[in-house]
């Protein structure tokens, strides 16, 4: 099996930036704050625009909003505001600027109330993707009632079906199709998932590779309510 062999969901298409972005990130579940924090601000940029835009203009978001720091994003004035309203790499858009600025700083408030965002996020789904085998929605019940909760905290820009996007970006919800290759990697336990990737590579290439041995963990899993 090679790249160009390898069955992928439609929406991937052949461009190589969505191939990669499809074969290594999207739908792989994502418990870092910071970055479910980014790409929720991203997600909103993409309001009205396809996402392949905002994807090829990620790194140039990154530089304008240093790297997604909310602490650093949440101290940005007006004179911030006009930088990036000047800058052609990102999308000009004063309101959705203007969120992520305050998205920052509600990030901030939910942290200093001991409100870790990851696991408010991934609270809405029992700490555990799921997993679709069945026609992908646009919106559902469940991303109306995140994006009810997100907008009651002062997030802009969450609507229902940006925030499906959200979970499915970050592996909330498995939402590869059945027969891509991704589908089955996805769904595999994070403990099995070096394993998975491993033989999928050493097949593509014929390359063995060393995949190091599991360090014994005494780390109780995490509960969620």
């Amino acid at each position: 099996m090679t790249q160009e062999t390898l069955i992928r969901c439609k929406w991937a298409g052949s461009d190589p930036l969505y191939c990669q972005y499809h074969d290594e990130e999207w739908g792989v579940p994502n418990h870092d704050s910071r970055a479910l924090w980014e790409m929720l601000m991203l997600e909103g940029f993409q309001a009205g625009l396809a996402w392949i835009i905002i994807l090829r203009k990620r790194e140039a978001f990154r530089k304008a909003f240093k790297n997604f720091d909310p602490k650093k994003v949440a101290r940005f004035d007006e004179e911030d505001i006009q930088r990036l309203l000047a800058d052609p790499g990102i999308v000009r858009s004063r309101a959705k600027i203007e969120a992520t600025i305050a998205g920052a700083r509600i990030y901030l408030e939910m942290q200093a109330a001991g409100d870790d965002f990851s696991g408010y996020a991934w609270s809405f789904v029992g700490g555990k993707p799921i997993q679709n085998t069945g026609p992908v929605p646009a919106l559902t019940p469940l991303s109306e009632q995140i994006s009810k909760a997100l907008k009651k905290r002062g997030f802009k820009f969450v609507g229902p079906t940006i925030v499906y996007a959200w979970m499915q970006a970050v592996g909330m919800v498995n939402d590869h199709a059945p027969n891509c290759f991704r589908h089955k990697e996805v769904e595999t336990p994070a403990e099995n998932l070096g394993s998975a990737i491993h033989k999928r590579f050493a097949a593509l290439g014929g390359i063995e590779l060393q995949t190091p041995p599991r360090k014994k963990s005494h780390r109780k899993p995490p509960t969620f309510e």
